[in-house]
């Protein structure tokens, strides 16, 4: 009779844990959906951003020092994305009282000898944790509370194309994630692949064996070996 209880008991646990797991969403997935009361208004995501690239991102919390520095660069890096066709969205488990507070504080900022800077993006609150929990951005191990520094990158085709995830004591690397949302767009652009450390300008590789003796003529395809192929990006 113990050991059946016993067995019941673990089942049930086992069970328990599966339900509270984090499930993160899979790239080429469709970005989930959600509604809610932004500082910007209602947002249906993703179909109000359907045809646009969209970058969103998940903080711990408001009136803390990484997350605001984090909020700042973006906010500095604003017409940077506007320029490449991409919208920026904010999440915490904060309510919205909070971030109007936290935006009002914000602007007052001169951060790295800049002038303040206007947040054009809208922040999120999350304090029921639905969003949160759809795209995994609750850690138990780290908080059950706050969500970690989650990012994802969506295509107009509301597809998730990549996935950054960092711990909260680390910020944020902006450059990188407009790097890789440059490099996603031009691979869509273009057909082909970005090799390591690739920076925007640089040539591109080709997907697949290409045999260049075929194509004397193309003087901006080379080769380093037989499987890499690269094009010089015009």
């Amino acid at each position: 009779m113990f050991l059946i209880i016993v067995l019941f008991y673990s089942a049930s646990l086992a069970r328990s844990q599966e339900n509270t797991r984090t499930f993160i969403p899979l790239l080429g997935e469709k970005a989930p959906q959600f509604t809610v009361q932004s500082t910007k208004g209602v947002i249906n995501f993703p179909e109000d951003y359907a045809g646009n690239w969209t970058i969103l991102f998940s903080h711990p919390a408001d009136f803390t020092p990484v997350c605001s520095s984090e909020i700042l660069e973006l906010g500095s890096m604003q017409d940077d994305f506007d320029k490449l066709g991409i919208k920026l969205i904010v999440l915490s488990t904060d309510a919205l009282s909070s971030h109007y507070q936290w935006i009002q504080s914000l602007e007052t900022i001169e951060y790295k000898d800049r002038e303040p800077v206007k947040i054009g993006f809208p922040l999120l609150p999350d304090e029921n944790h639905e969003i949160s929990a759809k795209y995994g951005m609750i850690h138990p191990n780290t908080s059950s509370t706050r969500a970690v520094r989650g990012v994802f990158l969506v295509d107009p085709s509301s597809r998730i194309r990549a996935i950054f995830y960092y711990p909260m004591e680390v910020g944020r690397n902006m450059d990188e994630i407009k790097r890789t949302a440059i490099a996603l767009q031009t691979v869509d652009r273009q057909g082909v692949l970005t090799p390591a450390n690739w920076m925007p300008g640089d040539d591109l590789l080709l997907k697949g064996y290409t045999d260049i003796a075929a194509k004397p003529s193309d003087k901006d395809v080379y080769q380093v070996i037989w499987y890499m192929t690269f094009k010089k990006l015009r």
